[in-house]
């Protein structure tokens, strides 16, 4: 395809998207609200994720920890090892990554979702029928997502740093309380607010992404498949350009 014809795609998605999230601000704070539709997704999205997010940030924690370890030693600082881990995984690692899972798993399932509904027009019979589908469909998992990262975000840091205490009593002996001690001693809000704010725009990203290119598939399975794909690898380069936006706003308010 010329780059020409890939430009003007790509302002024309770009167009619709934000169109679509307008729409949604619209339709989410006008009556009626959906709020056991709201709570099925916060189920869905939130409490079925955990078991992955719980487990990869295990491993995280465990990895990161027995990676640094060798070249900690060398210098002489392996006693930094716990503030060194906590750190990186508060700050950086831990949203990120739970954000990158969490487009993987929740992205793909919206876009899915959404997408076999509009191919099976189910969505049309919902119109049809006096039910708003946007609301019903689209606030509620935007919603479900921008409320749920952060909590998964939280437990995958925690998870994490028991990961850590695992990876540092492996080649060592460390005490749970001081292992966590020298954690929180190495910690401030400074750490743990930007993190915890910009893990809302991730899922408000991850759920946007999912509904827009599931609710505008085109007919047809493969269309299914494409919106499920397209879902996760947008989702995830918006993580990306919102995790740098993030640093640089942090950077200029001095939280660094």
């Amino acid at each position: 395809m010329p780059l020409p014809q890939l430009w003007r795609r790509f302002l024309s998605e770009t167009g619709e998207m934000s169109r679509f999230t307008g729409r949604f601000f619209v339709q989410g704070f006008k009556p009626r609200y959906e709020f056991s539709e709201l709570l099925h997704q916060c189920f869905i999205i939130g409490y079925k994720s955990l078991p992955l997010v719980g487990l990869t940030g295990f491993i995280m924690g465990l990895v990161l920890t027995m990676q640094l370890r060798p070249s900690l030693v060398s210098y002489g600082v392996e006693s930094e090892l716990p503030m060194m881990v906590g750190i990186a995984v508060v700050r950086e690692i831990g949203p990120v990554i739970t954000a990158l899972i969490f487009a993987g798993k929740i992205g793909s399932s919206i876009g899915a979702e959404l997408g076999s509904m509009k191919v099976t027009e189910q969505i049309d019979a919902m119109e049809v029928s006096g039910t708003n589908p946007f609301k019903y469909l689209v606030v509620t998992r935007v919603l479900a997502a921008t409320l749920m990262l952060p909590v998964l975000v939280i437990l995958s840091d925690a998870i994490s740093l028991f990961g850590s205490f695992i990876g540092v009593n492996i080649r060592g002996v460390t005490s749970f309380n001081l292992f966590f001690k020298q954690v929180f001693d190495a910690l401030s809000f400074e750490d743990f607010i930007p993190a915890f704010i910009k893990s809302y725009f991730f899922g408000f990203a991850v759920g946007i992404v999912g509904c827009f290119k599931g609710f505008n598939s085109s007919k047809g399975t493969e269309g299914v498949g494409r919106s499920a794909n397209s879902a996760v690898v947008v989702s995830s380069v918006l993580i990306f350009i919102l995790d740098l936006l993030a640093v640089q706003v942090t950077d200029i308010l001095g939280l660094n």
